[in-house]
């Protein structure tokens, strides 16, 4: 994965039940597992804006339901740095569904999502409405 410019506070955990940012089918989703995190031996991985995920699909379409799917972060509640002293955080805490190479699954993302997901993920910014 490529660096991304903010000090990101991880604001989730494992376990974390976060809302579907995108129109691919999926309503509410459960935190699995965060790609990449090598830690402490039983220590709850945390994950932040940007972070890759795996997912359960809890709540959606019936065909989406009970899916283990991939999802990168782009909104927090938990407010973090950008290196230019900016403070950001979101109203709530959603993700993106994407593939294994990292591009979206669905067609369109309802909100705004965060620009460090936008150096991380490009293809996820372009179906984006709005950046911020």
């Amino acid at each position: 994965m490529k660096p991304i410019s903010a000090k990101v506070t991880k604001g989730l955990q494992v376990g974390s039940y976060i809302d579907c940012a995108d129109n691919s089918g999926a309503g509410m989703l459960q935190i699995i597992s965060v790609k990449g995190y090598h830690g402490v031996k039983t220590r709850t991985p945390p994950c932040g804006v940007g972070s890759w995920v795996m997912c359960a699909v809890k709540q959606g379409d019936p065909k989406m339901k009970h899916q283990v799917v991939f999802g990168v972060i782009v909104r927090q509640r938990k407010e973090y740095r950008r290196k230019n002293g900016l403070r950001i955080k979101f109203e709530d805490n959603a993700a993106v569904l994407i593939n294994e190479k990292g591009e979206p699954r669905g067609t369109k993302i309802k909100g705004p999502i965060a620009k460090e997901v936008v150096e991380r993920f490009s293809m996820v910014g372009k179906i984006a409405s709005m950046v911020v």
